[in-house]
């Protein structure tokens, strides 16, 4: 005879466990001290075992009966229950360890090494601001399409669109480190590009010569109160035409006086090439000035406040606010100043200040020149540069 709930909670502990039987296997296990499990007896190959399905009165007569159910179901199909369970809890254990984030920290400690530590400290920033709160807990392996756009369009809704799009691609990476480590079987970030919102590329704003006589005066006044190591990296900047992160982060061991060279190593460049940078007089006598002031750390540009690290690419930014040219230049801009001024006023072929840029050549023809083959022009046009800019202040 069937067990309904009445009789369920009416069974009483005995000396020795016994079972009440509900039918097709399933029985309730009456425990001495009073405990009461659900236990389904089946065979399979040949084979009797038990399953256990849970506590009474947790497990309600129903649940118990769909639980019955759910594994006969799997028994027809050739699947054993108890294989089925463990199987199930293995992968509760597995998900549980396999959330985003924890991806997400295993990525970036594999990658980490390559970047430069600002960038690798920018990265896991953004990771943390933007991703983690959203999606950090979800086992890696159940992030669909809809609920990653849902995420880089919260980015977006805020106006950070470029963000957005760099965000999307880090979540691509990790996917994809996933998919190498097996513990996720699609990308999703593939699926949604499309349906961001164009990013409208602007170019970095910069003056025209005609302009940089009145820069050189007010920088040389300073009415702004900048610090000396502040002004000495917007004249480095302007004799160099380095990108921001390079000059920030530069080292004095890449520095060599007697040579008057500047050797930036591969892993700081955007191109990840060596790139060498030609030291003006002017340029030196900066750097000699820069040292009293940097002292005994060995960035060359050490912030004031943390000298282990060094200045960042908003001191840069401030100190042309502080001028009165917020808008109008950038650390970027004084690239697009030097190039479009030395071939104009100077007459140097693109070529040669494009390779001092550190672009990479886009024809096959270009490429076939290693960089170094300008070396010699580039120190010529370098020292003019320089005093190019000195006759103009």
């Amino acid at each position: 005879m069937k067990l309904n709930d009445t009789k369920c909670r009416a069974a009483k502990p005995d000396s020795k466990q016994y079972k009440i039987f509900d039918g097709a296997g399933l029985f309730l296990l009456i425990k001495p001290n009073g405990n009461k499990h659900w236990r389904l007896k089946y065979r399979i190959n040949n084979k009797e075992k038990l399953l256990a399905i849970g506590a009474y009165p947790l497990i309600s007569l129903a649940e118990a009966r769909q639980a019955r159910d759910e594994a006969k179901k799997l028994i027809s199909q050739g699947e054993d229950p108890v294989l089925h369970k463990k199987k199930i809890k293995y992968n509760g254990v597995r998900d549980a360890k396999n959330t985003f984030q924890a991806i997400a920290l295993d990525w970036f400690e594999n990658r980490k090494d390559r970047w430069g530590e600002r960038y690798a400290d920018e990265v896991i920033k953004r990771l943390e601001k933007d991703i983690f709160p959203e999606i950090g807990k979800i086992p890696i392996k159940d992030i669909e399409p809809p609920l990653l756009l849902a995420v880089i369009r919260k980015i977006e809704n805020r106006g950070a669109h470029e963000i957005a799009r760099r965000q999307l691609q880090k979540c691509g990476e990790i996917f994809r480190f996933a998919i190498a480590e097996g513990k996720a079987v699609r990308d999703p970030s593939r699926d949604i590009g499309d349906a961001l919102k164009p990013v409208k590329k602007d170019h970095y704003a910069a003056f025209d010569i005609s302009e940089l006589p009145k820069f050189l005066e007010c920088l040389e006044k300073n009415d702004a109160r900048l610090y000396k190591n502040t002004r000495n990296a917007l004249k480095l900047i302007m004799l160099t035409f380095v990108r921001t992160s390079e000059l920030i982060n530069a080292t004095w061991d890449e520095i060599d006086f007697d040579r008057a060279e500047w050797v930036i190593p591969a892993e700081r460049m955007k191109m990840k090439k060596i790139h060498i940078v030609p030291l003006s007089k002017q340029a030196i006598a900066i750097l000699k000035d820069q040292k009293e002031i940097a002292g005994k750390w060995p960035l060359v540009f050490p912030s004031s406040v943390k000298p282990q690290k060094s200045i960042s690419n908003n001191t840069i930014l401030g100190a042309i606010k502080r001028l009165g040219y917020k808008g109008q230049m950038t650390g970027h801009g004084f690239r697009a100043l030097a190039m479009s001024a030395i071939k104009q006023e100077l007459g140097y072929r693109h070529e040669v200040v494009d390779r001092q840029l550190a672009h990479v050549p886009k024809n096959k023809i270009d490429k076939a020149y290693d960089r170094a083959l300008f070396l010699d022009e580039r120190r010529v046009m370098m020292q003019e540069w320089a005093d190019y800019i000195d006759n103009l202040s």
